[in-house]
């Protein structure tokens, strides 16, 4: 349950620095089959995924996802298809991109892309999943659980957490964000939907602190 926040501190900042690092999965990256572009709020992430096309570290750049409340001001018609316009915008050419519009969670983007991806005939060995930065772990676990016998890199625009915050403008529902998302790495494996991932006690007292200052407005029912 939600309930009103504090002003946010500096504690506040250096709690959310240690959560924003964890949620990376620090992959080196190397070249991939396949990239899938996840949804997300941040305009950011296509222009990324198609810098990293543009270094050739991916043949095919795949974009997913339908919409959320998050979402639908920036992204009317659908994250994945905006996000795969940008990326044609930014030269990526329209015969190197394929479009999942349907997802609604990062569930359906790993299980709607793979079908998609094998529909088309397209053998995928490895992906590289480019999301947000916060969210580059539980895409991680979420692909491990349902998609187990593929290789997987994550990706991410290298951010720090007060560059993400002052880039959405609004750094207390950044920080609900980075709470909700590591709240998700620690449940969503007993639901089934990831795989279970060692969160260092630092992190977990972190997010102690941060749920009881009330950051907790993208808490899941658990």
């Amino acid at each position: 349950m939600s309930k009103r926040r504090r002003p946010m501190t500096d504690e506040d900042g250096k709690d959310a620095a240690l959560i924003w690092d964890f949620h990376q999965m620090h992959h080196q990256l190397r070249p991939c089959s396949v990239g899938i572009c996840l949804g997300g709020p941040d305009p950011g992430i296509a222009s990324f995924a198609a810098e990293l096309f543009r270094r050739r570290l991916y043949p095919l750049l795949l974009f997913t996802g339908a919409n959320s409340p998050d979402t639908r001001a920036w992204f009317p018609r659908g994250e994945a298809l905006h996000n795969c316009e940008r990326a044609i915008e930014l030269g990526v050419p329209a015969d190197a991109v394929l479009v999942e519009p349907a997802a609604t969670n990062t569930g359906e983007n790993i299980t709607l892309s793979r079908q998609l991806l094998a529909d088309a005939g397209i053998e995928t060995a490895n992906v590289m999943l480019i999301s947000m930065a916060y969210m580059e772990r539980r895409a991680f676990a979420t692909c491990r659980k349902m998609w187990p016998d593929v290789d997987v890199i994550c990706a991410s625009e290298p951010l720090e957490f007060d560059a993400y915050a002052e880039r959405i403008g609004d750094p207390p529902l950044a920080l609900d964000m980075i709470v909700g998302d590591l709240q998700r790495v620690i449940e969503y494996p007993k639901k089934g939907f990831a795989i279970p991932q060692h969160v260092p006690d630092h992190v977990l007292n972190a997010y102690d602190r941060l749920v009881a200052a009330g950051y907790t407005t993208r808490l899941a029912a658990v």
